[in-house]
């Protein structure tokens, strides 16, 4: 289903969700996540404008991180975005796997 844009000839579609490679890399991250036991459950919403991947410490929480998908930034700020707990903008750009790095450094510890 598509609504009708402003100009013509292009069409919209009524909710934006992840496409399966972008899913890959999320999912792979939240497995290794998952494995280290930082993280324990995930949810999925696709709305009008936005998609987004929430991720949770427990089910009953807010969100630990949002991965959020907004194709009208991507020619501006980038369509992806990692969001912190707070709201805070953590990364921001057009290429998926360079703005979940940010998540990936949560892997690395310092062993004694």
């Amino acid at each position: 289903m598509f609504m009708q844009s402003p100009q013509p000839n292009v069409a919209f579609p009524d909710q934006v969700a992840f496409h399966r490679t972008e899913l890959a890399p999320i999912l792979a991250l939240y497995g290794r996540m998952v494995a280290a036991g930082e993280w324990r459950d995930y949810g999925i919403s696709c709305l009008r404008d936005q998609a987004v991947f929430s991720v949770f410490q427990r089910t009953a929480e807010n969100p630990l991180y949002r991965i959020e998908k907004r194709p009208k930034l991507r020619l501006r700020q980038g369509q992806y975005a990692v969001i912190g707990a707070n709201g805070q903008v953590l990364k921001r750009g057009n290429d998926l796997r360079q703005v979940l790095r940010v998540l990936e450094r949560k892997l690395i510890r310092i062993v004694d």
